[in-house]
């Protein structure tokens, strides 16, 4: 497993993430054979939300329960959540008021004294950039939040809050996979007319300035065809990708699961995969996509297949 500091903190990161929003409904073994799957594979890094579960905090408060992590066993995993959602409207809040609310609650679910990196989940329209800053101010002084990060934000957006926001926002979670990769896309069209796939949607180039600012990109999502559209991974409606993924993991002896990952992680943004399976054998699978070093040629012919425009 690929693993780096992330930019602006001393916190280690592997390049894939256990993603925890569907264990709600997991017994206790369940949720504990699937983190300690991802453990003995590198991967020591979960990604928590307020709202994932049937109810605010359920999936912070069932990973606690099953996992009854000791001291030494909390320093050794990095937890993650997100603030922002408020599921009763549904609306965004990036209030003060409820960014230290919701973070004092999420520390309640998950049995902990800090949380290591905490997301702004959905831009707040709204926003005041102030309160966002006050709130970070607060909770990283008290030692409860150790790092900072968004979530689905434009390069603009990002902007706004950086000009009151003193702390690094370190990590911008998008939604990234073959087969949904404008981020990715948009920059090999750039400037050619009456391509669709040259449309800046956005804000545009937020990956290129993710890397100007040492932000960390989180790859959601990484198997979807589209907006929850199901896998595009053995998808008879992506036959020529699903040639071209088995051809190179047969040469490479993995799962196809694995070169799905690999497509993400061989970017040089080092990105990371944030998994969002319940299933022990396909964390193994997609863990192993890692270490795949995914030639040129091999990246591109897999973009090639997944649709997109390669003049």
């Amino acid at each position: 497993m690929k693993t780096f500091t992330l930019p602006g903190t001393d916190i280690p990161a592997p390049n894939v993430v256990l993603g925890l929003m569907r264990i709600a409904d997991k017994g206790d073994d369940e949720i504990r054979a699937l983190v300690r799957t991802a453990r003995d594979v590198g991967i020591d890094f979960v990604d928590h939300a307020d709202i994932y579960g049937r109810t605010t905090h359920e999936c912070e408060r069932r990973f606690a329960e099953a996992m009854r992590l000791t001291p030494a066993e909390r320093d050794a995993v990095t937890i993650q959540t997100k603030v922002g959602i408020v599921r009763e409207g549904p609306y965004f809040d990036h209030s003060h008021e409820h960014i230290v609310s919701s973070v004092e609650e999420s520390l309640r679910a998950l049995d902990t004294d800090r949380v290591d990196i905490l997301l702004l989940h959905r831009p707040d329209a709204l926003v005041e950039p102030e309160e966002v800053a006050r709130a970070f101010d607060e909770l990283a002084t008290a030692g409860k939040v150790r790092a900072f990060g968004v979530s689905n934000h434009t390069p603009r957006q990002i902007d706004l809050l950086r000009r009151y926001v003193d702390r690094p926002l370190v990590v911008n979670q998008l939604q990234l996979s073959l087969t949904h990769a404008p981020i990715i896309a948009q920059g090999l069209a750039s400037n050619m007319v009456g391509e669709p796939q040259a449309t800046t949607v956005d804000g545009g180039g937020v990956l290129d300035h993710a890397r100007l600012h040492d932000i960390t990109v989180q790859a959601w999502s990484p198997f979807q065809a589209g907006f929850f559209d199901g896998v595009f991974l053995g998808s008879p409606e992506y036959v020529e990708l699903n040639a071209v993924i088995d051809r190179l993991a047969e040469k490479y002896g993995v799962p196809s699961i694995a070169i799905a990952t690999a497509w993400i992680t061989r970017h040089p943004a080092r990105m990371q995969v944030v998994l969002g399976t319940t299933t022990p054998e396909r964390v193994i699978g997609a863990a192993r996509g890692s270490d795949i070093p995914l030639t040129r040629p091999e990246w591109y012919e897999l973009t090639r297949a997944a649709g997109h425009r390669v003049p």
